[in-house]
């Protein structure tokens, strides 16, 4: 354990008595875990030998930081706001073209993107919103009114597509953030929440809502599994009837209609895969 984690998790027991006025040195922790967060030198989880693991001082520091933050107004030209300082303003006040250049990411206006949250280069944020300790990969498209939620991780070259969202899960700090893989393709008006991990490769039809608790059927095997979609799915909604009482409702579900592998998933168009 580091000498850095350990004022973390120090602090964390006694996290009722964090405050503006707490030590300098943990203040001064707790503002360089988020200018790491916020260049992408730390994230929140990552996956070490193909298993996903949460750095849980992480997301303790991003929970203390609004403890050792107070509240100030930014007041602008229609408006006028109110929340914890060092998320007022966000990752990119200030910034010059010379600072945007250097990012190497396209942001268009109205997209909030909050300090502490990375994006990688050649990303595109359209109008949408990317909160604290979210990780955006380089070549990745977060469309109109999208949302990355905290601590969030997205892979490489994904498209998230307009009104999707991406849930967040800061608390509790051993759980782990929602998590969409490289090349995942995010249908419209899709939510993917509560530390669902999304595989590398799958397409999700537009409509999509999957939960810890939704059930993910394979068509073809009939198997239920909870929480992970596996690499290379294709994804489209369903619903499953109450086997011990057919006239009851049926309840939603996820059905992967399809796997394919990446040289199929590479040359074949988003609408081709969902066509059964």
């Amino acid at each position: 354990m580091t000498e850095l984690e350990k004022i973390i998790n120090i602090a964390w027991e006694n996290k009722d008595q964090v405050s503006p006025d707490s030590d300098k040195n943990l203040k001064d922790t707790i503002n360089q875990i988020i200018e790491d967060l916020d260049s992408g030198k730390v994230r929140v989880a990552e996956k070490v030998n193909s298993k996903w693991i949460t750095h849980q001082h992480i997301k303790k520091a991003i929970m203390l930081s609004f403890r050792t933050h107070g509240m100030e107004t930014l007041t602008g030209p229609y408006s006028a706001w109110h929340d914890k300082a060092h998320l007022l303003k966000g990752k990119t006040a200030e910034w010059t073209k010379k600072d945007f250049e250097k990012a190497g990411f396209r942001m268009v206006p109205n997209s909030p993107v909050r300090k502490g949250s990375f994006v990688g280069k050649n990303a595109v944020l359209m109008p949408c919103y990317v909160n604290i300790g979210a990780y955006i990969d380089e070549g990745t498209m977060i469309d109109t009114f999208a949302r990355a939620g905290s601590c969030c991780q997205i892979g490489k070259n994904c498209h998230i597509s307009a009104g999707s969202g991406v849930g967040g899960v800061l608390e509790p700090a051993q759980a782990l953030p929602t998590i969409i893989e490289d090349n995942v393709f995010l249908g419209a008006m899709s939510e993917v929440v509560e530390g669902v991990i999304v595989e590398e490769g799958s397409v999700l039809s537009m409509g999509m809502y999957i939960g810890q608790s939704t059930k993910i059927v394979n068509r073809k095997t009939g198997e239920i599994t909870y929480g992970k979609i596996p690499a290379y799915s294709v994804v489209v909604p369903g619903s499953l009837p109450d086997k011990n009482n057919p006239s009851a409702p049926s309840l939603s579900c996820a059905v992967i209609i399809k796997q394919v592998d990446e040289k199929t998933r590479s040359k074949t168009s988003i609408n081709d895969l969902l066509r059964d």
